[in-house]
């Protein structure tokens, strides 16, 4: 049994015994209502689905072969829905939460592939159904948590089949199926121990081979470090040793901070579609918490992980500094979370193994527990102080979890922290979160101050530092309360909350056990009260009080606004204070309250005194509630009084009399002590009954005054009174009950998982209602219930005021008294007895027991509240007649209703907004389950137990509020009661009021029983759409029947067809209604109505004829379609909302073989005309209604078989294509339809530039109407296909929809199509308008890829020649569509993009063909940018041999055009050349050789055929050529301009157009991810790229710098790696300085980005070079070569750095000393000079925050230089000046370690003569 169901209160634990047999019989309905043959029973089976959750939610104990039978059910039941999404969401969820909390229990095998063809039939095919995006959405959430859930039953060779299944997609990876299959395999690869076979050492290599097929991209690294390390965690057998550099490289690169002044994220990442970003959920980035489980689990004795990761923590430490926070701050503190949080789970894990007697040398020993803690507070040091909330937050639970793993590490760092933090008070921040890491690590301090096994205690020799920092924190905890700085307020509050959660009680002697001995608690107590006191005296509420009836009870200031501190600490702190201390307290308290009205803190002084009361209500009561009831009673005494709160109904002054009224002060005072009177008597119970006549007079006084807020506070009152009187709540919570053995003064907290009734533990007193208390309620009741709806009934049949004001303020009084005695009693009092179908169903035994729940006792009877809801349904048909704009009475009614009919709700508020506080839930009252303090480890987390007491309370209210809900599922027999029906006509009166305020509260209340009372929707439907039909219908009507319609509650349950009709006839014919908020919200609720659409049910479409009404699935089909034609006369947007609902209709009706044909192909050929509509929004949805409805293709050709005569086709005919091809054959459709269309490209300026995608439409379109037009999940294979980078492109207005539609209609219908549309595809692609030519690239890419038969002979009649026509034609600003149509048309088919289209090669050849001899540059450009469109789309690892000799050709041609005279033909050329060199290569990595493959057809293959070689070796000549150049015009240009030389120079020239080429290509080859597979290459041309930043000839150095910015994010694997570094290596010794330079940038990003693969040679090979470069001859190269070095040192081996510090520190030394001595001075040359003094400031500036101890002597040795001459002095200066600025926060603490003469040295260099210092 779970705990907090062992500690429900009494007569509920009882009742819940029975809730296994409940479930029992639940799960044998389910099994009747589900028939295996007949997928239509699964609707039948819903009802039971949220039944099932109340019994997980409830924590109910379950027989195991229940939950098994079941799960084994709703697998079917899930299995067999397809199509039903709705169904499949509600079983699937249940399913997920089922087997997540039965995971380690049940024992079954689920297939993968079931649950993958769901998927992709749904999400990932063409085949779009007409449900909503968010159930489209819900479903994708539902089905991927449903495989996370099962993949651990996945059967053994699982693993290896979907490996197989998936790795196919990513053969290809340039393509986008590569993306997808990634997202698959995370997401299905299960790590269980039945498939553990199938993960080798092999399989990880192959793994990381991928992994690194895609640079630079996010979504890719995701994935595929998720699925690492879950096989790192799960796998701990594969030796990880080998590839552990490879993957910590890994992870340092994936958090994408900035490196050396770079910028903080890749210039150029890798595109990934949308949809799939979506689909495959990838929100944080950075996948921090993959990243930390893998380095927790490669931990092990002896491994080599510990040292990466202290390497890797070295290099990122420093962007946790407050001072460099940015994008990246988020992942990294995510990253700290989970690497503490992964690294306490492993931690348990092992523990509990170890307990169940397991032994591994796999399991964390001491040595490397201890390494781990050190290396993760470097990141707590570095993020304590952050300014992000958030960091500095999970800083503190680190430093928390941390102190019970690691004690004696983390709590001296604490200590010494906190310390620092009070001395540097000018941070506040900082004082904030030391305060918060104490009350974080507070219990820790305490178990480590008294434990018996404290091994390093100093307790012989001086007190204890925890103990001391204890008082101190408690001291100082006085001085953080302050009304100006709420953050340091709630801070210290929850510091005490914690400290004293901890301690078992408070009292001064405690016989030298005391946990703080040096501390006295009374004076801390008294100084305590004093400091809370004068902090409520100066709040200020936080809002403008709304007085009045809804003006809580708070006032709400930041105290009981911003959490719940400060209530907890008073509750904790009064609970454990001693007997003698808790009276000295409520003395204070009860003089406090006494003498003070405080009405800016009436909230905050009630709970005060509640928090009195709850501990000890016996002294409280006497003290607190009897002195404020006396002084009330006496100050309402002297008040007028009305007589309504006595029900002296006919003697209420029916003269009118002049009433007198209270001045201000008296009631604000009155106010102040009824509410917190009422707040003060929550928890009061059975002592209050002592003081019963007093509440009695002062509750009617409160009723009788004349003052509204007095009666409002009254209504307090009274709630209060009844709650603590009928309640059940915990009494006694906060007291101690057991403590440790070995320390009494520390209270023993409760892992509520380790809990069993064997080994009980003392529940928790519970308040249930004595008789005594129930007969008092009982008094109350009748008085104010009873009585008050009598006098309102009295009032409503007999009138008897004649004064309406009087009436009015007659009806508040009574309303309010009726309104507060049900909040007060909530569901005590028994709900109304529901009705039953066939007469009163067998008496109440029939009702199904369910789950347990109470409020409290039973109070009155059912009878009582049928009587309130007659009552009150008079008083609102009285009201609505006599008083219809009096808001403030319908408020009151509305609220009484929402009490009587939504029984439970009350509770369920409650419960879901202190669930809202449970999340706030703070580290500091949790003790994880491993504790070494102690040594003591438990199953769970640890909490004190009044934390545990608050969950199994509000356990309990949950319960309450669910123990009836669900009745009417348990039987179809039950409906609502006939009171209820009546409220229900009330509230849907009084939702279309006047008022919005009325109509939105009763809207509310209505919602929340159809929502209970689903059988009732349908008739509110009708009569709703009815007010959106009517004509006179005024505006309120529409607007309240809009809310209720557009509620979810309704929109779900749309079911039936009488509903449907009547709900859509009424949307679609209220275009009548002029004002323009009820046109907004008629329009909002279609928008939502398609948002959240489920589909039609099952008889929808099979209702012809069979209605009784008429209503027919045609009819309603022919009705709608009428009004969606333009000769209608509608307004636009109704014809759209018409058109949208027609096609929902069709999709519904097409999946149903019922269906009539006729009507699918009148409406696909009625979207068919729509393309030409004058109405720009309907043609967009005909484009979206006809890519859904042409579906059967039958012409459209098998794979590779182009010869295939025509007349093999015929016998296969689609359904749709007689109505289609009479509507395409009318004269001049396509032209108009071309012509239409073309209005839709919109371009947004004279340069032709458009948005793209979707942007270009949507610019036309309203938020509304565009929710309405697109679908929002739009297939997710998207066009195009392949990652698009090609600025060349340019931004095309290509709407690849538009070309789809042409593709589909040709599929469906044929040549015919393709003979109606040649003439008008032909006129408007020689058009001068882009858009025409827009419009006809795109029909012509949809003509090109069709595959029909016929095609070919088309091809070879025009198609080829109008090609040909296009790619020579002059026209420029049309390219980017033309390009696009031509990508498209030879777009690869199937999901990997493999099959080649039948057009492909001819399109190709087309293209390949050389142009006429004199043609414009343009022209050349664009060939080219085609070409490189056409080969993108090309898939490598299949190439067919024609493919393959096109490569070559064009190879051969692009390395001869490489010095073109034209730039635009040279980028193209660049362009075009990387993505032919990187097919080939991709398609030899598979195994196919060149030659072989491509056979003597291309015998001689030129150039091409080793095109890598040629290019570098030519690269590598030219460079020196260039710079000569450079050289040579330095030296020329003094005297002036020269004559061309001739030759050379035009050679010279040539060159540089050629390199130009060659970036461009290097460029495109890092920009597009193709890259990996030409390394070699791009390795090898490093050296003209760095070589050539800085020359005379500005593009090419331009081109070089881009080049250079792409090469630093690029990481180089193992074969290539040993190659860049010599090319680095030479290059740094290079003649020329800029070169040198350059390098040196360049390696502080490479040294980076490779530290972990580097080899030690090679790092200490580049070290030696940079040191080398300190004494360069150029001063530039030695102050970039000292700034590198201080980037090196921060994460570099510490022997080689300890060994250059003592170099530089000797030689610098050595220098001195010469220097001083003045002899041998001129003998050293200058840059020697300058280079010692750099070694040693780059020494200095490479610890920027921390005092290590050999600084000091470094620093001060620096400043020793200052007198040198300028460049060493500025040198000097420089340094010390930034040493300053990085240590000046803790320069108060870190200038100890000085010794006076050396801070005199640094003084000198302060007091500089220049400006600037």
């Amino acid at each position: 049994m779970h705990l907090y169901n062992a500690w429900l209160p009494p007569p509920v634990a009882e009742e819940s015994k029975r809730e296994k047999l409940a479930f029992a019989g639940i799960v044998q309905s389910v099994k009747e209502s589900f028939n295996p043959d007949d997928p239509e029973s699964v609707y039948a089976s819903l009802k039971w689905v949220s039944v099932l959750d109340l019994f997980i939610k409830a924590k109910s104990e379950l027989s195991l072969e229940d939950v098994s039978a079941m799960v084994e059910i709703g697998m079917k039941l899930f299995q067999i829905s397809e199509n039903k999404l709705h169904s499949q969401v509600r079983w699937g969820n249940l399913l997920v939460r089922l087997l997540n909390k039965y995971r380690k229990k049940l024992s079954l095998k689920v297939q993968w592939r079931p649950l993958y063809e769901i998927l992709v039939h749904t999400h990932f095919s063409r085949n779009t159904g007409p449900e909503g995006w968010r159930l489209r959405q819900r479903h994708f959430e539902t089905v991927i948590s449903l495989v996370r859930s099962s993949r651990r039953f996945f059967p053994s060779g699982s693993a290896l089949e979907i490996w197989s299944e998936f790795r196919s997609l990513m053969e290809n990876p340039w393509h986008n199926a590569s993306f997808e299959g990634a997202g698959f395999l995370r997401l299905f690869l299960p790590t269980n121990f039945e498939n553990k076979d199938f993960f080798l050492r092999e399989w990880v290599g192959i793994c990381l081979d991928n992994w690194g097929s895609i640079p630079n991209c996010q979504f890719w690294n995701s994935q595929w470090a998720s699925v690492t390390a879950r096989v790192i965690k799960s796998y701990r057998f594969i030796n990880w040793e080998d590839f552990t550099p490879v993957l910590f490289n890994i992870y340092l690169n994936m958090f994408e901070v900035p490196v050396a002044n770079g910028s903080g994220s890749c210039p150029f990442s890798v595109d990934v579609p949308r949809n799939t970003i979506f689909l495959f959920a990838n929100r944080t980035g950075i996948p921090s918490k993959a990243v930390a489980k893998s380095i927790v689990y490669l931990l092990k004795p002896g491994s080599l992980a510990q040292k990466h990761f202290d390497d890797l923590v070295n290099l990122l430490e420093q962007y946790y500094h407050p001072s460099n926070g940015g994008r990246w701050t988020y992942s990294l503190e995510r990253f700290l979370f989970h690497l503490v949080n992964l690294f306490q789970k492993r931690l348990h894990q092992e523990q509990l193994s170890k307990d169940a007697g397991e032994k591994s040398e796999l399991f964390i020993t001491q040595v490397d527990k201890v390494s781990f803690v050190n290396t993760v507070l470097k990141l707590i040091d570095r993020g304590q102080y952050s300014k992000n909330e958030q960091l500095s937050e999970t800083v503190s639970t680190a430093t928390s979890i941390l102190s019970y793993i690691e004690p004696s590490l983390v709590l001296p760092f604490l200590v010494s922290r906190f310390h620092m933090a009070l001395e540097t008070m000018t941070a506040t921040h900082q004082l904030k979160s030391a305060v918060t890491s104490i009350a974080f690590a507070g219990r820790a301090l305490f178990l480590n101050a008294l434990s018996p096994l404290d091994v390093n205690s100093t307790s012989v020799n001086g007190p204890d530092p925890y103990a001391d920092l204890l008082m101190v924190a408690l001291s100082n905890a006085l001085l953080g309360m302050d009304a100006n700085d709420p953050p340091k307020t709630l801070a210290t509050m929850q510091l005490i909350g914690s400290l004293f959660s901890s301690m078992s009680t408070l009292e001064d002697n405690m016989n030298g056990a005391s946990v703080i001995p040096s501390i006295r608690f009374s004076e801390w107590l008294d100084e305590f009260l004093c400091r809370l006191f004068s902090l409520l005296q100066h709040l200020e509420p936080s809002g403008v009080l709304n007085e009045g009836i809804y003006s809580p009870a708070s006032s709400g200031t930041f105290l009981v606004e911003d959490g719940p501190y400060y209530f907890c600490m008073l509750e904790i702190m009064l609970g454990r204070l001693s007997d003698s201390l808790y009276k000295q307290a409520l003395k204070k308290i009860s003089k406090f309250v006494a003498t003070n009205i405080l009405p800016g803190a009436i909230a905050e002084v009630g709970l005060l005194c509640c928090a009195c009361i709850h501990s000890n209500p016996q002294e409280a009561v006497v003290q607190l509630v009897k002195p404020i009831l006396e002084s009330v009673m006496s100050s309402l005494k002297a008040t007028p009084g009305t007589g309504f709160g006595s029900g002296a109904t006919s003697k209420a002054s029916s003269s009118s009399k002049v009433r007198g009224t209270l001045s201000p002060a008296l009631e604000t005072s009155i106010v102040y002590q009824l509410k917190v009177l009422s707040a003060a008597i929550c928890y009061g119970g059975p002592v209050l009954l002592h003081y019963g006549k007093q509440f009695k007079e002062v509750i009617v006084s409160a009723f009788d005054s004349t003052s509204w807020k007095v009666n409002g506070a009254g209504d307090h009152v009274l709630r209060s009174l009844l709650g603590s009187l009928v309640h059940y709540y915990p009494m006694d919570q906060y007291k101690c009950v057991s403590s440790y053995s070995f320390a009494t003064t520390l209270e023993e907290w409760i892992d509520a998982k380790d809990f069993s009734l064997d080994k009980p533990l003392k529940s928790p007193k519970w308040h249930v209602p004595t008789k005594e208390e129930i007969q008092f309620a009982n008094e109350l009741l009748k008085m104010h219930f009873e009585n008050a709806m009598d006098d309102l009934l009295t009032i409503c049949q007999t009138k008897i005021h004649s004064d309406a004001g009087e009436e009015k303020d007659h009806l508040k009084v009574m309303l309010l008294r009726v309104d507060s005695s049900l909040q007060g009693v909530l569901s005590c009092l028994p709900d109304f007895a529901p009705s039953y179908r066939n007469g009163m169903g067998n008496d109440a035994s029939s009702v199904q027991f369910l789950i347990a729940g109470a409020t409290g006792s039973c109070i009155g009877s059912s009878e009582l509240r049928q009587k309130a809801a007659d009552v009150i349904h008079e008083t609102c048909t009285y009201l609505l007649k006599e008083k219809s704009d009096d808001s403030i009475l319908f408020l009151l009614v509305i609220r009484i209703m929402d009490t009587l009919g939504n029984y439970g709700s009350a509770e369920y508020e409650e419960w879901s907004n202190h669930k809202q506080t449970w999340k706030l839930e703070s580290t500091a009252i949790v003790e994880p389950p491993i504790n070494f303090i102690l040594s003591s480890h438990s199953k769970g987390k640890r909490r004190p137990r009044w934390a545990i007491i608050d969950k199994a309370y509000m356990h309990n209210t949950w319960r309450s509020s669910q123990s009836s809900y669900h009745l009417y599922r348990a039987s179809g027999n039950i409906f609502p009661s006939d009171h209820l029906t009546l409220l229900m006509d009330d509230l849907l009166k009084l939702a279309l009021h006047n008022y919005e305020t009325v109509r939105g509260m009763a809207t509310k209340c209505v919602l929340k029983m159809m929502k209970r009372w689903p059988s009732t929707i349908s008739n509110c439907v009708l009569t709703l759409s009815e007010n959106l039909r009517n004509p006179t219908s005024p505006e309120n009507a529409v607007l309240g029947s809009c809310a209720i319609l557009s509620s979810q509650t309704v929109l779900k349950r749309l079911m039936d067809i009488k509903a449907l009709s009547s709900f859509l006839c009424g949307i679609l014919f209220s275009s009548h209604h002029e004002s323009l908020k009820a046109q907004k919200a008629i329009t909002e609720l279609f928008v939502k109505y398609n948002i959240h659409f489920s589909g039609v049910s099952r008889s929808f479409s099979r209702a012809t004829g069979s209605h009784a009404d008429g209503t027919d699935f045609t009819d309603l089909i022919t009705e709608i379609g009428s009004m969606s034609f333009e000769s209608s006369n509608l307004h636009w947007r109704y014809n759209l909302m018409a058109n949208r609902v027609l096609l929902l209709l069709a999709m519904a009706s097409r999946n149903d073989p019922n269906s009539s044909r006729e009507v699918l192909s009148e409406i696909a050929g009625h979207f068919l005309k729509n393309l030409k509509s004058q109405l720009p929004q309907t043609r967009i949805l005909a484009i979206s209604a006809l890519n859904t409805l042409l579906k059967e293709s039958p012409y459209k050709l098998p794979e590779q078989s182009l010869n295939v005569s025509s007349e093999l086709q015929r016998d296969a005919k689609s359904s749709l294509e007689g109505a289609l091809t009479d509507i395409f054959q009318e004269e001049g459709f396509f032209n108009e339809t071309l012509n239409s269309l073309s209005h839709v490209h919109i371009f947004t300026d004279a340069d032709g530039v458009s948005s793209r995608g979707h942007h270009g439409i949507t610019s036309l379109q309203s938020f509304a109407d565009k929710s309405i037009t697109r679908f929002y999940f739009d297939f997710s294979a998207s066009w195009p296909r392949t990652p698009s980078w090609i600025s060349l492109f340019g931004s095309d207005t290509f709407y690849s929809s538009f070309a789809r539609i042409f593709k589909r209609l040709i599929q469906e219908c044929g040549m015919p199509v393709l003979l109606e549309l040649k003439s008008s595809l032909v006129d408007f692609a020689d058009a001068k308008e882009r858009s025409k030519q827009c419009v006809a690239a795109e029909a012509f890419a949809g003509v090109l890829h069709a595959d029909v038969s016929g095609v070919l002979e088309a091809w070879d009649s025009w198609m080829e020649v109008k090609l040909k026509n296009i790619i020579h034609a002059p026209s420029l600003e049309s390219i980017p569509e033309w390009a696009a149509s031509i990508r498209y048309a030879v777009t690869g088919k199937g999901k990997s993009g493999t099959r080649v289209p039948h057009l492909r090669h001819q399109v190709i050849g087309c293209l390949m063909k050389p142009l006429p001899q004199i043609v414009a540059t343009s022209v050349v450009a664009k060939r080219y940018t085609f070409l490189s469109a056409a080969f993108i789309e090309v898939s490598p690892p299949r190439m067919p041999e024609l493919e393959i000799q096109m490569h070559y050709e064009l190879v051969n041609e692009l390395l001869s055009n490489m010095s073109h005279s034209s730039a635009q033909v040279r980028e193209s050329v660049g362009v075009t050349l990387a993505i032919l060199c990187s097919n080939l290569r991709l398609h030899a990595t598979f195994g196919n050789g060149h030659l072989h493959n491509v056979g003597a057809t291309c015998a001689d293959l030129g150039v091409a055929e080793s095109w890598d070689q040629f290019l570098v070796k030519r690269a590598s000549g030219l460079v020196a050529n260039i710079q000569n150049l450079n050289a040579l015009e330095s030296l020329v240009i003094p005297t002036g301009k020269i004559s061309e030389n001739g030759i050379s120079d035009d050679h010279s020239k040539d060159d540089i157009k050629w390199m130009e080429t060659l970036f461009h290509f290097m460029i495109s080859s890092l920009k597009s991810g193709r890259s990996s597979v030409l390394l070699d290459v791009i390795v090898q041309l490093m050296f003209p790229v760095i070589s050539l930043q800085e020359t005379s000839n500005k593009d090419l150095s331009n081109l070089a710098k881009a080049a250079f910015e792409l090469l630093k994010w690029r990481v180089f694997g193992e074969p290539h790696l040993r190659k860049a570094v010599l090319i680095i290596l030479s290059l740094a010794e290079d003649p020329n300085w800029r070169t040198r330079s350059a390098t040196l940038t360049f390696l502080r990003s490479f040294m980076y980005r490779h530290t972990f693969i580097l080899t030690n040679v090679d790092k200490q090979q580049i070290w030696q070079t940079v040191e080398k470069l300190l004494t360069d001859n150029q001063v530039e190269v030695r102050e970039h070569a000292a700034a590198v070095l201080a980037g090196l040192m921060k994460g570099g081996d510490e022997d080689v750095v300890d060994d250059f510090r003592r170099r530089a520190y000797g030689k610098a030394n050595l220098l001195l000393n010469k220097r001083r001595l003045r002899s041998k001075v001129s003998a050293v040359p200058m840059a020697s000079i300058h280079g010692s003094i750099l070694a040693l400031a780059a020494c200095v500036l490479s610890v920027p925050y921390d005092m290590p101890s050999w600084l000091p002597d470094h620093v001060t040795l620096l400043a020793r230089f200052v007198s040198e001459p300028s460049p060493l002095k500025s040198t000097v200066t420089k340094a010390i000046a930034e040493f300053r600025r990085t240590h000046a926060d803790t320069w108060n603490i870190q200038k100890d370690s000085f010794t006076e003469e050396q801070l005199e040295v640094l003084a000198d260099t302060s007091t500089s003569s220049s400006y600037f210092a």
